[in-house]
């Protein structure tokens, strides 16, 4: 039997996914510094990175590359944050992915996949992928 979690701890994680979804890069570097995983996951799988890559927030991409986390990690949809970034169009945090290591290859749809879906032959060439 399972005990139900902590609702302070719940608070903090949720407080933490809006951080990253807000872009707040430094508040998500204090939390980190402070002990959160950097590779913390919400219900869904979504990693720290992922939310701010969606959103568009490199700076905050930056501070949880260079804290740990994994660009590569997929969520429960087998989606990685590279993937999500060209996606949305957001150019700036592919560069900060790609510079933390990114697979273009990982995830389904990879992100390869994802330039080839919507045309976008500049990332298919930055990808190797032309």
């Amino acid at each position: 039997m399972s005990e139900a979690p902590d609702p302070e701890v719940v608070e903090l994680a949720t407080k933490i996914f809006d951080l990253a979804r807000q872009g707040d890069a430094a508040a998500l570097a204090a939390y980190v510094d402070a002990g959160v995983p950097a590779n913390l996951t919400n219900d869904s799988g979504d990693s720290l990175v992922m939310l701010a890559a969606y959103h568009g927030h490199a700076d905050a991409v930056r501070a949880l590359v260079e804290r740990g986390a994994d660009v590569n990690r997929a969520n429960d949809r087998g989606q990685t944050p590279l993937a999500g970034a060209v996606f949305k169009g957001e150019d700036t945090v592919i560069r900060a992915l790609l510079d933390g290591g990114a697979d273009p290859a990982a995830g389904t749809p990879s992100a390869v996949d994802t330039a080839r879906m919507f045309g976008k032959a500049e990332l298919l060439q930055l990808f190797g992928a032309a």
